[in-house]
């Protein structure tokens, strides 16, 4: 590899775990949170109209690369059920608040994270991209762990319009970070979304397997490969160490 002169990270599964998060119990508590906004709704009417609004966005997210943030769900929802708000709603942005606190809680560092982010930022500049519908989430916990001081940009996609694997996300955080992609590695856990999201960008990737994602699902990806394969974060700081000499 010749001069690199920056390193991006993944972040959830990637630098992340996320240990006991049960999604029913947060949809419950966003729920109660609007009902205690003053919005009237029945819990059934209400989750049933956010999981439809939610699959309809999804096709748009997955599909189009487009994010959609959960603010846009909710509205959309709770319109259906007569409530004529839009997604810049102050009550909504609270409950989403409320509907992320457990989320935010359960997310833990990966051994060797913090190891690895001196590492980088001792080398050249550091940055990190998130595909995540609720840009807040990723700010807050990024602070509530003690690791935002380590990132010179920070990217996500609800913040940037477009998901990764798309290729303007990452052209996004090349131009923020001032280097460009021969300068570049990239470490992440999904195959479809961040090595093949990265290699289309021209960037350098090291997959590290996550809770989500296994050495097997990158070696049964259709025509995925990484420039360099760790089990855990240790083993990107090996690798790193080797290709920074």
């Amino acid at each position: 590899m010749g001069q690199i002169k920056a390193i991006i990270f993944d972040y959830i599964g990637t630098l992340v775990n996320c240990s006991g998060y049960n999604m029913e119990t947060s949809k419950m508590k966003l729920y109660t949170a609007l009902v205690n906004e003053g919005f009237k709704i029945a819990v059934n009417n209400f989750l049933e109209a956010y999981d439809r609004a939610h699959k309809k966005y999804r096709i748009v997210r997955y599909g189009e690369l487009r994010e959609v943030t959960n603010a846009i769900w909710v509205a959309e929802a709770l319109n259906e059920l007569g409530h004529n708000v839009t997604s810049e709603n102050v009550s909504i942005k609270t409950a989403l608040n409320v509907f992320f606190k457990d989320f935010i809680d359960a997310l833990r560092l990966r051994t060797g994270a913090v190891k690895l982010f001196k590492q980088a930022t001792n080398h050249g500049k550091v940055g990190l991209l998130s595909n995540f519908t609720y840009a807040p989430v990723v700010h807050f916990s990024l602070n509530q762990l003690g690791i935002n001081k380590y990132f010179n940009a920070i990217v996500i996609s609800d913040e940037n319009g477009w998901r990764k694997p798309s290729i303007h996300i990452f052209k996004d955080i090349l131009e923020r970070l001032q280097v460009t992609a021969d300068e570049t590695v990239y470490v992440g856990d999904s195959p479809l979304e961040d090595i093949k999201g990265a290699k289309n960008a021209g960037i350098k990737t090291v997959f590290v397997c996550s809770q989500f994602h296994s050495l097997k699902n990158l070696v049964t990806s259709n025509n995925i490969h990484a420039d360099f394969v760790a089990k855990n974060l240790n083993e990107v700081s090996e690798f790193l160490i080797e290709t920074l000499k």
